[in-house]
């Protein structure tokens, strides 16, 4: 249970500090006092919703619950704090903690119960439940579901090979005549990693050709003049090794040209330009010779699949057949301990309608196609009838017996419940019927509702009061007297007249007794 709530500086309120007990809390006041907003406070520091106060601090006891990861044993206090800055921190028993991790760590202590959330009654949500249900009281569901999910998970992968070989089939000739068309293009230019480079520069060479034969021509007469360097260099008394060795060098080079031009003339000029004109337009498709070499390569493995795929179809047809069978029979175990579960919160709902003045709420799990979830499909009746024709406080009634129900398995004992406007726009017949389900769900949690109705709020072991004035609200614990004067306005308004006064009275009294 909540011991002490320390909250400082949220939207209108500048400090509040509760100290509470078990049972049912309540908190009344006027329309546009703060009590949503209170309430969104204290849900805040277990990581549901937004942040408002700039400091908050939350003291639990008597929680029975142990966490290694937090060094919590099972007689410990357990004390929240978040602190609003820059951003918001919060922090478990002083260590840090993320608002994620919070949040999942609260899951375990509290439940959040609000009917503006009309999804409860949704058949994957309530299969969600029936599934934890099973893994805390079954042993062996856990690795069945555990087994299925494996299982369901291998079969879609082969589903979607499947679907795209029968695709691929429906367009295989096409395909296959594509992937030929490009390795034929490819094959028929042939080309060679390097060769583009190699015939670029025959090509330059050709280009340069007439200008270097003039300039050598020119130069020839160098060679005249050899014996008479010699000569000068010898009277010189200087070695002519170097002069002999740059004027051979010289003449290799210009013999080396001359022999490239024999090889040059053997070519056939168009043939070199358009095999050039074929490597670019390929270099320009694919970056480069070798990417258009990989690109080949792949389209020829492609075509080698097009050719296996009966075989690659018929292997993942058998296989398909044989998970589904596994999938299909443990889907069946798992309904089977579904349907189990749906008995036990079927009766635990009914208990709740009694009080409830209602009765023969019926849960049918009809067989599906099978998904990820199973087979297994979540229907609710209500004397035969289904949710979709009964009236809107018959729903309200039952969704608040099946909320409760489910709140008794998935958190623990002592745990925490908030009730968000859990009696709005009811009638004093049904709000006396909520009154009287909440009192006995107080004796197992504690809980914390904002309540619009006198049957609710006279059932409270603790009233507080929401106001505000001048813009500023706060909270205080109302004493009996003031607790009367409270309901008596809640029934008469403002102006507080002696029956509503006395009504308010005899409801407190009715519940002392």
């Amino acid at each position: 249970m909540i011991n002490r709530i320390y909250l400082n500086d949220f939207l209108s309120f500048k400090d509040v500090e509760l100290e509470l007990e078990k049972g049912l809390v309540v908190f009344t006041g006027p329309s546009g006092a703060g009590k949503s907003v209170l309430m969104q406070s204290i849900l805040s520091l277990f990581g549901i919703g937004e942040c408002r106060a700039k400091l908050g601090e939350i003291t639990l006891s008597n929680m029975g619950i142990e966490d290694e990861v937090y060094d919590i044993q099972k007689d410990d206090d357990i004390i929240i704090k978040e602190i609003k800055k820059d951003k918001t921190r919060y922090f478990l028993n002083a260590q840090t903690i993320s608002k994620k991790n919070l949040n999942q760590f609260s899951k375990t202590l509290i439940r959040h119960l609000h009917l503006k959330d009309n999804s409860d009654f949704d058949s994957i949500k309530l299969i969600a439940f029936l599934d934890f249900y099973c893994k805390k009281y079954e042993k062996e569901y856990a690795s069945i579901k555990s087994e299925f999910d494996e299982k369901y998970k291998e079969l879609s992968t082969i589903q979607k090979e499947l679907e795209k070989i029968r695709n691929d089939e429906s367009k295989l000739e096409d395909l296959k005549e594509f992937a030929k068309f490009e390795i034929d293009k490819i094959n028929s230019i042939n080309p060679q990693v390097g060769e583009y480079e190699e015939l670029a520069l025959i090509k330059k060479k050709l280009s340069k050709k007439e200008k270097i034969e003039e300039a050598i021509e020119k130069s020839q007469a160098i060679f005249n003049y050899t014996s008479a360097v010699n000569e000068a260099l010898s009277l010189l008394d200087e070695d002519s090794s170097f002069f002999d060795e740059a004027i051979n060098e010289l003449n290799n080079i210009y013999e080396k040209f001359n022999d490239s031009l024999y090889e040059l003339e053997e070519l056939d000029i168009e043939t070199v330009l358009d095999r050039i004109e074929k490597l670019s337009s390929l270099q320009k498709r694919f970056g480069s010779i070798e990417e258009a070499i990989e690109y080949k390569e792949n389209k020829v493995k492609e075509l080698e699949s097009y050719e296996n795929i009966s075989f690659e179809k018929s292997v993942l047809e058998k296989k398909h057949k044989k998970i589904t069978i596994e999938v299909e029979a443990l889907s069946k175990d798992i309904s089977r301990y579904r349907k189990k579960a749906v008995k036990v919160l079927e009766e635990r709902m009914n208990y709740y309608l009694k009080f409830l003045y209602l009765s023969n709420a019926k849960i049918k799990v009809e067989e599906k196609n099978l998904t990820k979830d199973g087979i297994d499909e979540i229907l609710f009746e209500l004397n035969g009838v289904n949710l979709e024709t009964i009236s809107s406080g018959e729903f309200n009634r039952l969704r608040l017996a099946l909320l409760t129900s489910i709140s008794e398995f998935d958190i623990v004992n002592n745990g925490i419940l908030f009730l968000d406007e859990i009696d709005a726009n009811l009638s004093g017949k049904e709000s006396s019927a909520i009154a009287t389900v909440l009192n006995k769900l107080s004796n197992s949690y504690q809980i914390f509702a904002i309540s619009h109705q006198p049957q609710l709020t006279s059932t409270a072991h603790q009233h507080f009061l929401v106001d505000k004035k001048n813009g500023v609200s706060t909270v205080k614990k109302l004493d009996d007297e003031s607790r009367i004067n409270e309901i008596a306005r809640m029934i008469s308004g403002e102006s507080v007249t002696k029956d509503a006064f006395s009504f308010a009275k005899n409801l407190l009294d009715e519940k002392r007794v």
